[in-house]
């Protein structure tokens, strides 16, 4: 199988294309990037940095994809980009090599939906399942993880932890951690309540929802500290053995290590 190269694309010698890699008029791939097969780089594209693309991606016009890190402590290093399978990638989409200061790469999943204008920043690691709708902006050092849902024109602080499954109101400003499976919005950001439809939708239980709906007042409505909060979800874990894992995945966010989560 050939590979589809517009005659006006700069495409390096070094650079790596699997079979059926398509690339559009006037787009320019690096020499150190590896695209996987079926992936389709739009016009006016720009891939470049130690960028490595799996299978099956999609990358509208005028992307710029492994750009130096916007650090001014970046010294050159050879930082990378990891993205995974089956990824839509709209319009002016930036997404940023890391840095040493970091792990040294920056992490997009797989079956990601990253919508125009949105910019993902160097040492993010973004899960899969997600969608970032148009102009989301993501600071450095961002965590993300799988079927998280933020609505346009969201503005996230450095180093917030974003769990699985919340959903972010769009033109949101996010400067702590959301806990998993939480819904909210706001300048700061305020959470409403659990992801329930989003959680059916996904395989969730009645009885997994309902003890995710009963930790959220724990967090959120009965005027306790977070620590008497883990306290009573540990409780309502040993009590409803179908949610046990599902609380374990709030617990564990809970406990690490971050900015202290987003409370009223």
């Amino acid at each position: 199988m050939t590979n589809p190269i517009h005659p006006t694309a700069l495409v390096a010698p070094e650079a790596q294309l699997a079979d059926g890699v398509s690339v559009g008029p006037y787009s320019v791939i690096g020499p150190n990037v590896t695209i996987g097969e079926g992936t389709e780089v739009g016009p006016h594209c720009v891939i470049d940095g130690h960028t490595t693309i799996g299978r099956n991606n999609t990358f509208y016009r005028f992307c710029s994809i492994g750009g130096m890190p916007q650090d001014k402590k970046y010294q050159g290093e050879p930082t990378r980009l990891e993205i995974g399978d089956g990824n839509m990638v709209r319009e002016y989409v930036t997404i940023n090599t890391g840095t040493v200061q970091d792990v040294g790469v920056t992490r997009v999943g797989s079956d990601n939906w990253i919508m125009a204008y949105v910019h993902i920043a160097h040492d993010c690691q973004i899960g899969s399942h997600t969608i970032l709708a148009n102009n989301v902006q993501l600071a450095g050092h961002i965590h993300i993880d799988d079927w998280a849902i933020i609505g346009g024109s969201s503005a996230v602080h450095q180093f917030v932890r974003i769990g699985a499954h919340t959903m972010i109101g769009g033109t949101s400003s996010i400067r702590q951690d959301i806990p998993p499976y939480v819904m909210g919005a706001g300048d700061p950001f305020r959470p409403v309540g659990i992801n329930s439809e989003g959680l059916k939708r996904r395989g969730y239980t009645p009885d997994m929802v309902s003890a995710l709906k009963e930790s959220y007042k724990y967090l959120y409505r009965r005027q306790m500290s977070v620590e008497q909060a883990l306290d009573a979800i540990r409780a309502l874990q040993a009590e409803r053995s179908q949610a046990h894992d599902a609380l374990q995945v709030l617990i564990d966010f809970i406990t690490a290590d971050g900015r202290g989560i987003a409370r009223l």
